[in-house]
Formats: structure tokens, sequence, C-alpha cells
């Protein structure tokens, strides 16, 4: 099951780096440009990062724990792979709770379409380039774009950090700076829609 956990956030990962082509990249970098100018660590939320990353991203989300159903989303979106590519990648990942609040049956319903929804709402969680918590403290109302194309509009409120997505619905940033040798993870405490 931890393996399947580990595989499906690999997985979701590749998606989103996927879907960030080097064209995203630039407005990506210059956004972490700006932010990093303005931020200071004091006042990044609470975060938990690792001592020094030793896996990419999918293979560090797999041994964290706690993305099964992230992770068996991204084998079946075929993401694994792009996300273990170059980056850097900055994946906001659901949590299974995340995951298991969503309606009765929206997973499974998703899970027999991969290539569609399922690829769109994955690759809505990336956002190409490496952005960690002390350069998202700038960005308060600020959009960003994802790899999917759309747009995420950040919300910072001392060191709570939240994301409202284009349907209108807001999830918090609950752990940050996971480093990976091909980006960072920050955990999330819904799942992220691209539409309404």
């Amino acid at each position: 099951m931890r393996r399947t956990l580990s595989t499906v956030s690999v997985i979701g990962l590749a998606l989103v780096l996927a879907a960030c082509g080097s064209d995203d990249a630039d407005p990506a970098a210059s956004t972490t440009t700006s932010a990093s100018a303005t931020a200071t660590p004091s006042e990044s939320p609470s975060a938990s990062p690792s001592a020094s990353a030793s896996g990419d991203v999918v293979d560090t989300a797999v041994a964290a724990g706690g993305f099964t159903t992230l992770a068996a989303a991204l084998e079946a979106a075929g993401l694994v792979e792009t996300l273990k590519g170059a980056g850097p990648f900055t994946v906001f990942a659901p949590t299974d709770e995340a995951f298991a609040a969503l309606p009765a049956g929206t997973v499974d319903t998703l899970l027999k379409d991969p290539k569609g929804d399922l690829t769109q709402i994955l690759t809505y969680h990336v956002v190409p380039g490496k952005v960690l918590a002390a350069d998202v403290v700038g960005l308060d109302g600020q959009k960003v774009k994802t790899v999917q194309g759309a747009e995420l509009t950040v919300g910072v409120d001392g060191s709570a950090v939240t994301l409202t997505d284009a349907a209108g619905a807001t999830v918090s940033v609950t752990q940050t700076d996971i480093e990976a040798t091909n980006g960072v993870i920050h955990v999330i405490d819904g799942v992220l829609m691209p539409t309404s």
C-alpha cells in the first residue's frame, strides 16, 4: 500500500511537470524571484523540511506516506515518469483525507478516465520551478500559473497560507518545504479544481 502511495504521488507530480513546458517556466521563475526579494524566512509557515533531499518528488512523496490516493491517481494518469524528470517542480500534494472529503464516487469516476479530468486536476497541483515557503509569503493575493494552465490565488495571513482554485474553493497548506532532488512538495488539506 505504501509503495502504491509513493508511486501515485510521483505520478501526480510527473503530470504536473509534464504539463509545464519550458514556456511556462519563465513566468514562474519571475514570480519566485520577485517573491524571494520581499519574503523573509521568519514569516514562512511552519515547515518540516528534510535535512537533505535524497529522492525526486515522486519517491519523496511515497516515502512520506499519507498520499496513497494521490500516488494511485498519478500512476493511473501516467505522470510518474514526468515527475521523476529534471524539474524543478513545486507540488501541492493533497493528503488521503483530502481525497476522502470529495463527494462519494468522485475519485472512482476520475480514475475511469485518467487522461481526461484526472490529468487536468493532477497537473493543476503542480507549479513549474521550485517555490519554497519563504517565497510564498510575498505572494499574498497574487495568482500563480499551474502546469495545467489555469491559475491559483495565493493567500497569506501571518503564518497561514491558503490556495484558492478556479472553482472558488480554498485549501490550506499544512506542511511546507519537503525538499526533493527535483523540486519541493507542500502538503494541502483539500483537492484543487481547475474549473467550477
